[in-house]
């Protein structure tokens, strides 16, 4: 499954530009193991299906979202356990922990990279669960920025916390002159925010809108 994945090129640690995974490994992994935990077992002649293609992943289980909760808004459907037994076996491996936050954690890790969130929907026979490989900031908003823009948005992404002009330049490898230019750049796209008390405050961070 690890060589299907979508993948793109990115700089390495080595110096160079190499094939990295494009959907994070978090995020599908939590998806695939919410298949298991919630899918209905009592729906014979269907299964978990997983597909993968050059832009997206589709992971099918049969059986549909309890009660009333509305696919169209993931983050607010309540924790539920439709097979309890295998959720406690997940859980006593270090799978699961039974706390209801498998989606949120699969949002935090699409968010992370940058990615589209991740998008459910629900059929007759079940729900299936989209994550694509495609960039959360619009095509044409992408095409305005410079190549140092976009390693230091990647960088902050990575980062998964505020951090200081300075710390983001030796992240990314690049001069803090270039890297204030390029949070200037981002800023003026609405894609990073500045907390400080003052242009000089040695303390002032950015983080993502």
């Amino acid at each position: 499954m690890d060589r299907l994945m979508p993948k793109w090129r990115q700089l390495a640690q080595s110096g160079f530009f190499e094939p990295t995974h494009r959907i994070p490994e978090g995020a599908w992994l939590e998806g695939l193991v919410n298949a298991v935990v919630h899918r209905s077992y009592s729906m014979m002649g269907d299964h978990i299906r997983v597909e993968i293609f050059p832009n997206r992943l589709e992971i099918f289980s049969p059986g549909r979202f309890p009660g009333l909760a509305d696919p169209r808004h993931p983050l607010q459907i309540p924790r539920f356990a439709r097979n309890p037994r295998i959720a406690r076996v997940l859980s006593d491996m270090g799978v699961t922990r039974e706390l209801g936050e498998g989606i949120k954690r699969m949002f935090e890790e699409m968010r992370r990279r940058g990615l589209s969130d991740p998008i459910y929907t629900q059929t007759p026979g079940g729900v299936r669960l989209t994550l694509l490989a495609t960039d959360a900031v619009p095509p044409e908003v992408l095409a305005r920025l410079t190549p140092s823009s976009r390693g230091v948005l990647d960088t902050l992404r990575l980062i998964g916390a505020p951090a200081g002009t300075g710390q983001l330049a030796d992240a990314a490898g690049i001069t803090r002159m270039t890297a204030t230019r390029a949070l200037s750049a981002l800023a003026a796209e609405g894609l990073v925010t500045w907390q400080g008390t003052s242009k000089r405050d040695p303390r002032a961070t950015w983080s993502l809108t």
